[in-house]
């Protein structure tokens, strides 16, 4: 058998005619897929995060290390227990989104870290080193997605 060298670099060459399958059937994956895949389960978690936190503001705003007035935007704890509660399910969901290879969720997740990490800076008073592990993984997400997010193509069926 032959082997049959693709022009375009970003194609493996592959045996022709073997099992049906073709050079131009073959495609390249990137190693990156793997980190583009971690920074949509850290989306799912950091969402679950901001949900679990958004919770515990809106039924128990004791829980915290400071009063409301203590924190860098002086707004009581219902308010960021919705604004944490939304925003974590829309990252959830763009955490699945991202999943799939979709456009849209890599571009709803760069905005979603960007505004999680936002938030969790104005939540620095208040729960310290959760907001710093919760501001590092938001960083960790942005790189993925904006360096190597085109590496993962949508599923497209057979």
């Amino acid at each position: 058998m032959s082997q049959s060298m693709s022009p375009n670099p970003h194609r493996s060459p592959t045996p022709a005619g073997e099992a049906g399958v073709t050079a131009d059937a073959a495609t390249y994956s990137s190693p990156w897929v793997g980190w583009i895949a971690f920074a949509g389960v850290i989306m799912v978690m950091l969402g679950s995060f901001h949900v679990v936190q958004g919770l515990v503001a809106l039924f128990n705003s004791d829980y915290y290390l400071v009063r409301s007035s203590g924190l860098v935007v002086n707004v009581d704890f219902t308010a960021w227990g919705w604004v944490h509660l939304i925003g974590g399910i829309i990252t959830v969901f763009a955490g699945f989104g991202v999943f799939t290879g979709q456009v849209w969720a890599r571009s709803v997740g760069v905005i979603v870290a960007m505004g999680s990490a936002l938030l969790n800076v104005g939540f620095l008073a208040a729960y310290p080193l959760w907001s710093l592990l919760m501001i590092a993984l938001d960083v960790v997400v942005i790189l993925a997605l904006t360096v190597h997010g085109s590496d993962i193509k949508p599923y497209r069926g057979r």
